[in-house]
């Protein structure tokens, strides 16, 4: 699946960034339960589904309880960020590469998930349409 959102990100702005779930189901194909996003030319495209090992500029490992828990709270709400360091802490959350190349759009995609996953646990906090 491949998809497109009008940016302004400058037109060299190039970066990916693959998220699997470390106990994630398989998918078919030779993919597991995960995405890989993508910025290229400034344009940002998704898909669905990752190979075990695949690598990125940035790339997340997590579990299916840290996901559920973390795409429950908002990115500026404290809770997310103690939710981030516990889930780190205890390994159910590696990230390698630097995520704040990824600069507003890590805030604004997180909460647009959050919007679409069941009874977020706290008010919106709006940083943009993802639509």
């Amino acid at each position: 699946m491949r998809g497109g959102h009008p940016s302004r990100l400058a037109a060299a702005t190039r970066i990916s960034l693959v998220e699997r779930y470390s106990d994630g189901a398989a998918l078919g194909g030779g993919l597991i339960q995960g995405l890989r996003f993508d910025i290229a030319g400034g344009r940002p495209a998704c898909r669905v589904g990752v190979h075990p090992g695949e690598q990125a500029d940035i790339t997340v490992e997590v579990s299916a309880a840290a996901s559920l828990t973390l795409n429950s709270l908002y990115s500026a709400d404290p809770a997310f960020h103690a939710a981030l360091v516990e889930a780190t802490r205890s390994g159910a959350l590696r990230i390698s590469g630097d995520i704040s190349r990824l600069g507003d759009w890590f805030g604004a995609v997180h909460d647009a998930i959050v919007d679409r996953t069941a009874a977020p646990r706290h008010t919106p906090h709006t940083t943009g349409d993802m639509t």
